[in-house]
């Protein structure tokens, strides 16, 4: 009874010190969707290129959003937004950058919070990035 008891009291203190022991983690069995092996390594990216400042992509269809000619790694929450540092109706003549649509503002000149989340629809577009798709879309 003795011993029970030490051991009961050396698992408490030891649980109370929090120096618990983890169990060792099982193996785990990987295979790849993919048709190459996980541990096969590809090549890079290249880096992406963007057209030039000033220079707007051309729409594939009406009503498309403007695709993004930039990177866009900007901040943006519903209490700051990024990309109104250039676009905002107030900077963006100064900027020479495009103004944000109309629909996107309120009254007040301010950004209508309904559409804060500009790469919701909007994304940035290199010029040679590698596709992840096939695409034959033609907007003929």
């Amino acid at each position: 009874m003795k011993k029970v008891l030490t051991l009961v009291a050396l698992m408490a203190l030891g649980a109370c010190s929090g120096q618990q022991t983890k169990p060792a983690a099982e193996p785990v069995n990987i295979s790849s969707l993919g048709k190459g092996e996980i541990t096969a390594v590809r090549a890079a990216d290249e880096m992406p290129t963007y057209p030039r400042k000033g220079q707007a992509i051309e729409r594939g269809f009406v009503h498309q959003p403007p695709l993004i000619p930039h990177k866009a790694d900007y901040q943006i929450s519903i209490k700051k937004n990024g990309c109104m540092t250039c676009h905002s109706p107030e900077k963006a003549k100064r900027m020479k950058a495009t103004q944000i649509h109309s629909s996107h503002i309120l009254a007040d000149n301010k950004l209508n919070y309904e559409y804060f989340n500009c790469t919701q629809c909007h994304v940035p577009q290199a010029e040679n990035k590698q596709k992840l798709v096939e695409n034959s879309f033609s907007n003929q």
